[in-house]
């Protein structure tokens, strides 16, 4: 799972970057490292299971902070957004390339308005245009691929008898789209599978791909001096206020120990004596977060991985009376699957051969058997028992 940060620029994109991913944490056996400056480790933020049963747990893949497990995802800040991107103008090869590897993307808008269609600044610039521009070079993007490869498309469903979707999916597999998700547009736009679409069908088709396939939430960034347009906007689309230069200063202040906050609580506490312009900064930082709950950046992160991506939070253990590793680590790990995964895609999750031996799983809050078609809840915690 691949969070894309899309924007164009000035309009907060980096800073929302360094805000998400700024964490002053270690993790032993992350599944993933990188040395790209524009990869980073976000955390998504669940209620961990340890305060349900009064337990000190100890996390190896994922950190725990006051009963709030902090899970790690991968993030990718996606080049500078500019016009003609699809076609490859500007760093449009760039952009196109690290767009096509994002499971989701969150597109910070200057809800200001701030900032005209290249970031330069302005008092008047309409922020649903920005919207519509990164929704319509996507589009593009898509409905190029396609139509270079139509006639062949066409070609292998008519006279050889092969599927539409078989050949769509095998064509845009490489942007991580899957056979799923060109099914579900297909029917979505209400075409035939016949492959007789006009230039209008495959347009309708790729844009509905997009919502598919690269569903985007907006991060309504500069909330702190927008003058309306986000409530204008917020119920046209999926849309969450942000303040990510608050965010990135209280993350700053808290590794520096000066405050304590953890990321999407509503309020901080200061913990030193600081000077009048860093209390007058704080306070004004607290006022947005009393307006609005929160800087909303963890907001964002929390909805892409669990309204959008739909997953779920689960806790493998191999002893359910203790909950703990064989090492005696309470609560280890939690691992993000998809909604209606099972105890064996949770065994193959954590690795192959557990998966191969598997024979059946234990609900460790029931501590009843369950079998490799059980459907794992949020927050499950579970014992795969396997054959020797």
């Amino acid at each position: 799972m691949e969070i894309g940060i899309v924007g164009k620029p000035n309009v907060g994109k980096s800073t929302f970057f360094k805000a998400l991913t700024l964490a002053d944490v270690e993790i032993a056996n992350f599944p993933f490292t990188t040395r790209d400056a524009n990869i980073g480790v976000g955390y998504v933020r669940s209620e961990c299971p340890c305060k349900e049963f009064n337990l000190k747990c100890n996390p190896i893949n994922s950190v725990c902070i006051d009963g709030n497990r902090f899970i790690p995802v991968k993030v990718i800040d996606v080049a500078g957004l500019v016009p003609g991107a699809h076609q490859g103008k500007g760093l449009g090869n760039k952009f196109l390339d690290e767009l096509s590897r994002a499971d989701v993307l969150i597109h910070v808008v200057d809800i200001s308005g701030t900032t005209d269609e290249c970031g330069n600044p302005t008092q008047s610039h309409d922020p649903e245009r920005d919207i519509k521009f990164l929704e319509n070079e996507i589009d593009l993007w898509f409905f190029n691929i396609i139509k270079r490869n139509w006639s062949k498309i066409y070609s292998r469903v008519r006279y050889h008898n092969a599927s539409l979707v078989d050949e769509l999916a095998d064509r845009l597999s490489g942007i991580k789209i899957s056979e799923s998700h060109v099914r579900i547009s297909i029917d979505k736009a209400d075409l035939d599978e016949n492959g007789k679409w006009s230039d209008d069908d495959l347009m309708r088709f790729s844009e509905i791909l997009r919502e598919v396939s690269k569903p985007i939430l907006i991060a309504a960034n500069k909330i702190d001096i927008d003058k309306g347009n986000f409530e204008r906007l917020r119920g046209k689309y999926r849309m969450i206020p942000t303040f990510s230069e608050g965010e990135l200063a209280l993350r700053r202040a808290s590794e520096s120990k000066i405050i304590r906050y953890i990321p999407g609580d509503s309020k901080f506490e200061i913990l030193k004596e600081i000077d009048e312009k860093r209390e007058r900064a704080l306070e004004f930082i607290a006022g947005i977060m009393r307006r609005f709950g929160s800087t909303g950046v963890q907001e964002c992160i929390n909805a892409v991985v669990f309204d959008i991506l739909k997953r779920v939070v689960v806790y493998p253990v191999e002893n359910e009376n203790k909950l703990s590793d064989s090492k005696g680590n309470v609560l280890p790990d939690a691992y993000l699957l998809p909604e209606g995964s099972t105890a064996l895609d949770l065994a193959r999750r954590i690795h192959t051969e557990i998966y191969q031996k598997f024979i059946c799983a234990i609900n460790c809050r029931t501590k009843k058997r369950v079998g490799r078609d059980y459907i794992l809840r949020n927050n499950d915690i579970i014992r795969i028992i396997t054959s020797r």
